[in-house]
């Protein structure tokens, strides 16, 4: 029997011995690439902190101690640790296993963790809870360098060290987070990097001196000089200016100097950071050659290694054409938050570098900086996840808005997204940007109109504009053009409004209820913000043929567009035989492929068919 097969609980680990942990970390690797090439998942990131997970749960009982890990998608070891290996072949799949930490999935899970730079403050916040109890039990964060660049994360270690509250702050650092690291931390934290031989021989100078006679006395009078000359002459570390004790950096695959520097970290009585380099996508050759690639994989061949298969997808063609526009409009400047690659703007990047800014993870700043450039004439196109825009909502408002500064949004993984479940659901989007005055959304519904409305966004309108669209590629709409509605099919007995690739929904439900002889008539839309009077008079004209209206849209309940719709129509007096609103409900859909989400949250082609078939039988 393998050592991992052994390893069915935290207890397990911390019984084994220590010539075996090399191995079993060895075992997990292997474990972890042939699971996740078969699922799907994030690896690069998990094949660097397998020493490290090991190491926590040698030094802390997650049972009762907390362990708040900084966006979880780095917890599958953890995982593994924690009795959860068999449900690995499930892993982001509906009703399988989360991509990310989970508290009801595992009592070792302390919290939700999905966005980056929180898990300071979550700690802080459970070690507080924990002192007014008297509770007695650890509190450890992992955050990783990426997550550095997150202001929320600076306001966490400031409020922590001035609290003094006993906690421990692993800092994982690999010089990335999805690409490398950008800006004044990541070019701090390489000064931080001393070669781990230096820590190790600082050690053995110490143990040394102990074993001589009067040793101990005078290492303790040279380490006080070296300490004086140290704070009179050298700038402190940034954590020991904010009142943590700092230790590091140490070796991230080194399990024994991890475990020490942790066991260390346990005995201070303030908050205490432990900086831990690791490698990116260790142990397995092509992620560690290049491990942006193998941040989030698909299925894939382990042996072979991942392979670009070339679909022209959403992001990929936003990329493609924001560039085409830059070549004639040198106005034209594109931002990321660490997502050059998941937005498609590698090439943009490497045309125009001076017109090119990548942020780190700090959304709220990018587009508060997207205001300063646009107040200055600048085009700035902020290429953005749904998930990660709602980071940016105070500055979208008070620093693009409110004086109505032309910024573009690019949202892309707008509406269900497959895999990473409730942390990362594109369906809060609608609400949050059509609440906001002045804000125009456009929806496009293929690869050919999300290139002709992106065009339309940076030459024609004025304002702040969001051209959302979701992850992956077209369906069977293939058409082009900005119209903001378009009547697509008539239709006698019902009327579906819809936007964005839900149109292939639409068009294959009205399909199949032509087959049983009921009639369906479809209007996409391609302006969901603002709903001006043209949009509603062609709605209201389509609904009184048939006078009964479906509004299908991949969002939540609250604050989509079928609710504006029917509020309008009814201001007009149009008199509805029924209204039905079919979107993702008031939950927070979880992990799956994209067509078990639909299908859950009732959005699905057979769904339409069923609500309309059930509404026509009531005549």
């Amino acid at each position: 029997m393998s050592i991992l097969e052994s390893i069915n609980s935290p207890s397990d680990v911390k019984e084994l011995p220590e010539d075996k942990l090399d191995d079993l970390c060895a075992e997990i690797r292997e474990f972890l690439i042939k699971s996740v090439s078969g699922t799907g998942g994030h690896l690069a990131a998990n094949l660097g902190v397998v020493e490290l997970s090991v190491a926590i749960h040698r030094v802390f009982d997650t049972q009762k101690d907390r362990l708040v890990f900084d966006v979880g998608h780095q917890s599958y070891t953890h995982k593994i640790l924690t009795g959860r290996k068999a449900g690995f072949g499930s892993l982001r799949q509906f009703g399988g296993l989360a991509g990310f930490s989970k508290p009801s999935e595992s009592v070792h899970d302390a919290c939700v963790s999905g966005h980056a730079s929180s898990s300071i403050s979550l700690a802080l916040g459970i070690s507080r809870a924990r002192t007014l109890s008297r509770g007695d039990y650890y509190v450890v964060a992992l955050i990783g360098d990426g997550a550095l660049t997150g202001g929320l994360a600076y306001e966490a270690l400031s409020d922590a060290g001035e609290s003094s509250e006993p906690m421990v702050i692993i800092l994982n650092d690999n010089g990335m987070s999805i690409t490398n690291n950008v800006g004044g931390i990541a070019r701090y934290l390489s000064r931080q990097r001393m070669k781990p031989s230096y820590a190790a021989f600082k050690k053995l100078y110490r143990r040394v001196m102990e074993k001589l006679p009067g040793g101990r006395a005078l290492w303790r009078f040279i380490h006080r000089i070296k300490t004086a000359i140290k704070e009179a002459i050298l700038q402190c570390s940034l954590f020991e200016d904010m009142g943590l004790q700092y230790s590091g950096p140490v070796d991230g695959h080194d399990i024994g100097r991890i475990v020490e520097a942790l066991e260390w970290a346990k005995r201070q009585s303030k908050p205490a950071v432990v900086h831990v380099l690791t490698q990116k996508g260790k142990g397995y050759e092509p992620s560690e050659l290049s491990p942006e690639d193998y941040h989030g994989v698909g299925p894939f061949d382990y042996r072979i290694g991942v392979k670009n298969n070339g679909e022209k997808t959403f992001s990929s063609t936003f990329g493609q054409e924001l560039t085409e526009l830059a070549l004639n409009d040198p106005r034209i400047c594109a931002i990321t938050a660490s997502m050059t690659t998941g937005t498609g703007l590698e090439g943009f990047a490497a045309r125009f570098p001076e017109r090119f800014f990548d942020v780190g993870i700090a959304e709220g700043h990018a587009a508060a900086m997207a205001a300063g450039m646009a107040s200055r004439g600048a085009i700035p196109v902020f290429a953005v996840y749904s998930t990660f825009l709602q980071r940016s909502y105070d500055m979208l408002i008070h620093d693009v808005a409110i004086s109505g500064l032309h910024v573009v949004f690019a949202v892309d993984r707008a509406g269900l997204v497959p895999g990473d479940g409730e942390t990362h659901q594109g369906v809060f989007d609608v609400a949050y940007l059509s609440s906001v005055p002045g804000m125009t959304i456009l929806c496009p519904a293929s690869l050919t109109e999300l290139r002709d409305m992106l065009r339309y966004a940076i030459n024609d309108v004025t304002g702040p504009v969001a051209v959302r669209f979701p992850r992956g590629g077209e369906g069977e709409y293939a058409d082009g053009g900005v119209d903001h509605i378009k009547i697509e099919r008539e239709g006698k007995d019902f009327t579906i409004v819809t936007y964005g690739v839900d149109v292939n929904t639409a068009i294959s439900a009205a399909g199949t209820l032509e087959k049983d002889g009921i009639s369906v008539g479809i209007v996409k839309l391609g302006c969901i913000c603002p709903i001006n009077t043209d949009i509603i008079n062609a709605i209201k004209g389509a609904v009184v043929k048939s006078g009964r209206l479906l509004v299908l849209e991949e969002c939540s309940r609250r604050g989509g567009a079928g609710e504006s719709i029917v509020a309008l129509l009814t201001s007009l007096r149009v008199k509805l035989k029924c209204a039905i609103l079919l979107n993702t409900g008031d939950i927070f859909p979880p992990c799956g492929d994209v067509n078990d989400l639909r299908k859950l949250c009732g959005i699905d082609s057979e769904s339409v068919c069923g609500a309309i078939k059930k509404e026509l039988k009531r005549i």
